[in-house]
């Protein structure tokens, strides 16, 4: 998110205020994978992203409207701004990883796109002015190493697992991510319920024309599908993005960053508990050395929630 969409003045969350908005992120952000392997088994990839972000832009929307904002004209360019976050950050990288969870599970989805910090530094080296000092560049390397690890057999041989091509989709969509995150720092001065609800309701309109050109599919699913799809939308897509907002808002860039360290741990046990999925060595040494890369290369910062 863009310093430019952060107003400044408003005193930080503390307390049980800050706690109860970092375990909300925790949770929805870490469970949303939990929520898509089931959604998957009833609809196809891209209808479960079309409505996760037609409902959830209906959240932030209304949620704007409520706080007084009004929304520029359409031929104002932020809308092409927003529009190509919306698409970069939601719509692709949504359906890349709901596609990946057809063939490989929840944990090891969340384990992948965990990798994101990551992918934005060497991005934001290339890109911007941002470039990467030893310490970053030993996370990445950590990081990168983790991310090797999970494309080998579980025995570690020499060779690529049969899901290697489901897990380089992940990586796309945490590079889709990065890409957004890179984005985001340029562009135009918005205030950020109205950004959000522009790239959310801009991420429908591109979902809901890319799932009605594949097709509509049979909307006959069992109620479990449809509680899926309502927690992805109003949850991790909805509530999660005014939440992300005051986060950043109150506290900052930073705070948010080092929240983004603990989704993955929530998705990994979600998947086991709830769905029997497996945590092998392999997947354990994977999981760790990625956060460990990524630990060893955030930003050196004081975190005080108070």
């Amino acid at each position: 998110m863009s310093k430019a969409l952060i107003p400044s003045g408003p005193p930080p969350l503390t307390g049980l205020r800050f706690i109860a908005a970092a375990l909300f992120l925790i949770i929805v952000w870490g469970t949303a994978f939990t929520m898509i392997e089931v959604a998957i088994l009833y609809l196809p990839p891209i209808w479960v992203v079309a409505l996760r972000t037609l409902f959830g832009a209906l959240v932030v929307i209304a949620y704007a409207l409520y706080r007084g904002r009004r929304f520029p004209k359409l031929t104002d360019s932020r809308w092409l701004w927003f529009g190509f976050l919306g698409f970069i950050g939601m719509v692709l990288p949504f359906f890349l990883v709901a596609t990946a969870q057809e063939s490989i599970d929840s944990g090891i989805s969340a384990i992948l796109v965990g990798i994101m910090p990551l992918a934005t530094l060497g991005l934001a080296h290339i890109f911007t002015t941002e470039k990467m000092n030893r310490r970053k560049v030993i996370g990445f390397v950590i990081g990168f190493i983790g991310t090797i690890i999970l494309f080998l057999p579980d025995n570690f041989s020499l060779g690529l697992i049969s899901d290697w091509r489901a897990q380089l989709l992940c990586v796309g969509g945490a590079i889709c991510y990065a890409v957004t995150t890179v984005a985001a720092k340029r562009a135009p001065e918005t205030p950020p319920s109205v950004a959000a609800a522009m790239m959310v309701g801009s991420a429908a309109v591109f979902g809901m024309a890319w799932a009605c050109f594949t097709g509509v599919p049979s909307f006959n699913v069992p109620p479990i599908a449809w509680v899926m799809i309502a927690g992805l939308a109003i949850g991790s897509t909805g509530l999660a993005t005014i939440v992300y907002l005051l986060v950043i808002n109150r506290n900052g860039p930073t705070t948010l960053a080092k929240i983004n360290y603990f989704p993955p741990f929530a998705s990994v046990i979600a998947g086991v508990w709830l769905l029997g999925e497996p945590f092998t060595l392999k997947i354990g040494i994977a999981f760790t050395t990625i956060m460990l890369g990524v630990w060893i290369a955030r930003e050196k910062k004081p975190f005080i929630p108070h």
